[in-house]
């Protein structure tokens, strides 16, 4: 249960450094998506962007749905 608790806080210690920062998500469709970081709510069942990049378009701000992200990544300074 320690080693579940400590991985539980580096995954939000994780999102936490991801707030405002460019991010790529990566959807099971096979479509890549390019954002600003913002948050996820506490069960981390949504995920919300800036400045959504999609091949249609830009959309201002945005809720991605965990269960269409297969990955996500941001790089850290």
């Amino acid at each position: 249960q320690d080693a579940r608790a400590a991985l539980r806080q580096r995954y939000l210690r994780g999102l936490a450094a991801a707030q405002g920062r460019p991010a790529r998500f990566y959807l099971w469709a096979g479509v890549q998506v390019d954002a600003i970081f913002g948050a996820t709510d506490i069960e981390a069942m949504a995920f919300q962007v800036d400045a959504l990049q999609t091949p249609l378009g830009v959309e201002a701000a945005a809720l991605l749905r965990s269960t269409d992200v297969l990955a996500f990544s941001f790089l850290l300074d």
